[in-house]
């Protein structure tokens, strides 16, 4: 039986690689992955990190992870020999993102919320390393060299988007 949307997004927080498979095998978790990356580009809103406000930050969210999941595909699986399809790349990156409800407190005054952006920052670089390696079968090397190479073209990309 599949797990709720918030146990996946627990999981996927707390680094869990058994939830990083689950969601890369389910096919119909596409749709709760996109659900989580418009929902932590609503807390980035409302902590004042996002830009684009609680409409466009989402829309805008939304095409990235896309973008972002698309350039992985390529450099991972073309490139260093992955064994994933885009969606199953979709799927873990969105839930890689599930720390990121936390920023909803970078609101808070006098440094905290730049400390709760940092923090929450590097947990999800190292959630995404994490869904990038679990959905790629490949090693932790590989997983680190394929997100930093793909973040360059994806932030070309997603400039020109606009996103």
């Amino acid at each position: 039986m599949a797990s709720s949307m918030v146990d996946r997004m627990i999981g996927a927080a707390t680094l869990n690689v058994a939830t990083y498979e689950e969601v890369e095998a389910d096919d119909t978790a596409t749709s709760q992955a996109a659900m989580v990356v418009a929902l932590v580009a609503v807390a980035q809103a409302i902590g004042g990190f996002g830009g684009g406000g609680l409409i466009m930050g989402p829309i805008a969210a939304l095409m990235g992870w896309l973008i972002w999941a698309g350039v992985t595909y390529v450099i991972g699986d073309k490139i260093f020999d992955g064994t994933a399809t885009w969606g199953e790349l979709l799927r873990t990156i969105g839930f890689a993102q599930a720390p990121g409800v936390l920023v909803v407190f970078a609101i808070l005054p006098l440094g905290i919320g730049l400390l709760v952006r940092g923090v929450v920052g590097i947990w999800m670089l190292i959630a995404g390393i994490i869904a990038i390696r679990q959905a790629l079968d490949f090693s932790t090397g590989k997983a680190i060299l394929t997100a930093v190479l793909g973040w360059i073209p994806a932030a070309i990309l997603m400039a020109i988007a606009g996103v």
